[in-house]
């Protein structure tokens, strides 16, 4: 790649508004060092069945995708927030992903099924991710743990927010019982009608060129709360059920939305499962406490159960931890050290060593009685 073509190529980005979308510094190293690239760089704004709605900051047109690439792996199909090159209105590449937002597809925490080794895409290049939780039948503690530790493991940052407050008549216990599951989380409360958190959750937006996601339940009120970022309807909401206080489900399609003020947001329709992709850092960042304590626990190898002298199991003792945080814990440990495995084995030869454990142990007992 010689110099000239490379110093054009960040001229074209410039003034095509790509600077706005996200282009940095990553994407033009990975459009310099192709050596013969097909296309013009843009970013993919939408999906959809057949087609993909790609944008370079002055106009949006749809596209298709070419044989080559619709022939190769999975991970590397364009998302929404993917940076491609595309000829004549066809995708010809998809560019290295800077940061992605993944789960293990529907049915992954099944210990049988075939979903579970395969990786779904929610976004691609997102910095923030707004987990979104309606305060009705919505709310799970729980639930929540897991969003913030997908999102950590994705190497990316949570930002909860709380909507539907003005259904609750104290609404702020709420954010107390978050923010003790969530250390260094930023949690917003949204009402019908006070804007305060929305203005507070703008901040972490405006002015800035960064993408964030939402994610949570169908009815959580995500595409509410993205027609009030945006300023006016641009997602059609469905009508809050009297008797349960939740909206109907309308978002079915993922879209890439830029704000008036800068920053942009990509809606996602509901999440049924959080299922985990591949072992990474969230659950030490999702439960710092527990892993503070662990540290101080008297054998290095503690497994938080049984043992004497487990800082962990003291704190549980005296109520200082939940013990439906450290179940909580324990259980997305044990997936999370699944999922790395299942990038190198085969869900059956899993289930096949799981099982000759599993017998080896009744031998030994049958053996000593």
């Amino acid at each position: 790649m010689n110099k000239q073509r490379s110093s054009e190529s960040n001229i074209d980005c410039s003034t095509s508004g790509l600077m706005l979308l996200g282009w940095n510094s990553f994407f033009q190293a990975a459009f310099d060092g192709m050596d013969n690239p097909s296309g013009s760089p843009v970013r993919v704004s939408g999906v959809r069945r057949h087609s993909f709605l790609v944008t370079n900051g002055q106009r949006e047109w749809l596209t298709t995708i070419s044989g080559r690439l619709l022939h190769q792996k999975q991970e590397v199909f364009p998302a929404v927030g993917d940076w491609v090159l595309v000829k004549d209105s066809v995708i010809t590449t998809v560019l290295p992903r800077e940061k992605t937002l993944s789960r293990g597809a529907s049915g992954g925490r099944g210990k049988h099924e075939d979903a579970a080794r395969q990786q779904q895409v929610i976004a691609a290049n997102v910095d923030i991710v707004i987990i979104v939780c309606g305060l009705d039948r919505d709310f799970n503690l729980r639930r929540i743990e897991r969003y913030i530790t997908l999102v950590y493991n994705c190497g990316l940052t949570p930002v909860v927010v709380l909507t539907k407050a003005d259904t609750q008549e104290v609404p702020e216990t709420f954010v107390c019982e978050v923010e003790a599951i969530a250390f260094g989380v930023s949690v917003h409360l949204l009402g019908f009608q006070d804007d305060t958190g929305l203005m507070k959750l703008k901040a972490h937006l405006d002015g800035s060129t960064k993408t964030a996601a939402m994610i949570g339940s169908s009815g959580a009120g995500k595409s509410t709360l993205l027609n009030r970022l945006v300023g006016k309807d641009i997602q059609r909401t469905g009508a809050v059920s009297s008797a349960v206080v939740k909206g109907k489900h309308t978002t079915t399609e993922r879209d890439l939305i830029m704000l008036p003020d800068g920053g942009m947001i990509v809606d996602n329709p509901g999440i049924r499962e959080i299922a985990f992709w591949d072992a990474g850092d969230g659950v030490s960042m999702s439960f710092g406490d527990i892993e503070e304590l662990a540290a101080g626990c008297r054998f290095h190898d503690c497994s938080h159960t049984s043992e004497p002298g487990c800082r962990v199991l003291e704190a549980v003792a005296t109520g200082a931890v939940l013990e439906e945080r450290l179940v909580s814990y324990h259980k997305m440990k044990r997936e999370l050290s699944y999922a790395a495995e299942r990038q190198h084995k085969s869900a059956e030869r899993l289930e096949k060593e799981r099982w000759k454990d599993i017998a080896q142990i009744v031998k030994a007992i049958k053996k000593r009685r």
